[in-house]
């Protein structure tokens, strides 16, 4: 039976890092990290190693030139080792944007913004990088596309680093607390799989309209709220939200600002069976921010996506998408 690329890659990924991971008695992540600098650099970095783990990683890495794979080959090899490393050992703050959802998203940024030859794009909260991956892969111009990615975790945004690397994408990734000032201009496109949950921070917090009248402030409000200011002018967001954002005790103080600041184009609401169970599923929001001369859709994109195995469902809902299109963009 033919191996696929990405099968020939996750071999590799998996094999050296287990390698990795018992000589230098680390996590496999940590050791993914390693293996994945190696293979970037052509050169094995470890110097603690003995020579009989050099001579069995340099087998290993003889038959392969990263180079001459295909970007979205390289992605998917190294998330799946990525998730070998998380399973059973998961964190919340370390759960993965699925490929599926990152797909979708990135189909409708497509729709969005049409074809643009200098694409300027942010991840505040990039994770493993698997979704602004997907993004830059998808829009088939990698080389012009200007790409930020900021994470407070250290493991998860070296795993980003070296995947983008690996990809040949120009991502400047920024290690720190999102939520703090960024230096960073304003961009094109933001997407984020928002973080849920409390912002312990109450100091950092009281910068932002939407802190929470009393309490800890959600986190994901203040996601949106820093992600709309470092959006250009007309600029789109994409931000993967629970079901229930708009149900909160302090949904009106976000509907109001939202209100203020940006025009609501689309609410889709994803198959429950990408999810666990009723109480996780997430909807894709999709905001466009003030403009002069920019006027809000004559209706916002209201749909909920079925299944993407039900090709007749999905059809139908595909002309429906493309009439809202010509008669709102």
């Amino acid at each position: 039976m033919k191996v696929t690329p990405v099968e020939r890659l996750f071999i590799l990924f998996d094999e050296t890092a287990n390698i990795l991971q018992e000589e230098l008695d680390c996590t496999y992540l940590e050791a993914l990290a390693e293996s994945g600098e190696n293979l970037f650099h052509n050169d094995i970095l470890q110097d603690s190693l003995s020579e009989v783990t050099r001579k069995r990683l340099k087998r290993k890495y003889s038959d392969f030139i990263i180079a001459s794979y295909a970007p979205e080959d390289i992605r998917k090899a190294f998330q799946l080792s990525i998730l070998k490393g998380m399973k059973g050992h998961i964190q919340p703050n370390h759960q993965m944007t699925p490929d599926t959802i990152g797909f979708i998203i990135s189909y409708f940024a497509d729709k969005f913004l049409g074809a643009k030859t200098d694409l300027s794009v942010l991840d505040p909260a990039v994770g493993t990088g698997n979704l602004l991956s997907t993004i830059i892969n998808r829009q088939g111009n990698a080389g012009q596309i200007r790409a930020f990615g900021v994470e407070v975790d250290d493991l998860l945004i070296e795993l980003a680093y070296i995947g983008a690397n690996l990809q040949k994408q120009q991502t400047e990734f920024f290690h720190q607390d999102a939520l703090e000032p960024l230096f960073i201009d304003p961009v094109d496109l933001v997407v984020c799989d928002l973080p849920v949950g409390y912002y312990p921070n109450d100091i950092q917090a009281k910068q932002y309209e939407l802190n929470a009248s009393e309490g800890h402030a959600y986190a994901h409000h203040l996601f949106i709220e820093q992600s709309i200011n470092h959006t250009k002018p007309g600029g789109y967001l994409f931000f993967l939200i629970p079901n229930g954002l708009f149900e909160s005790d302090e949904a009106t103080k976000l509907h109001t600002y939202l209100k203020q600041t940006v025009y609501i184009q689309g609410v889709l609401q994803l198959p429950l069976s990408l999810f666990k169970d009723e109480n996780t599923g997430k909807s894709i929001l999709i905001l466009q921010k003030k403009k002069p001369g920019i006027e809000a859709p004559k209706e916002v994109l209201l749909a909920t996506l079925p299944k993407l195995s039900n090709k007749e469902a999905l059809d139908k809902m595909m002309l429906g998408m493309e009439k809202w299109f010509k008669e709102n963009k």
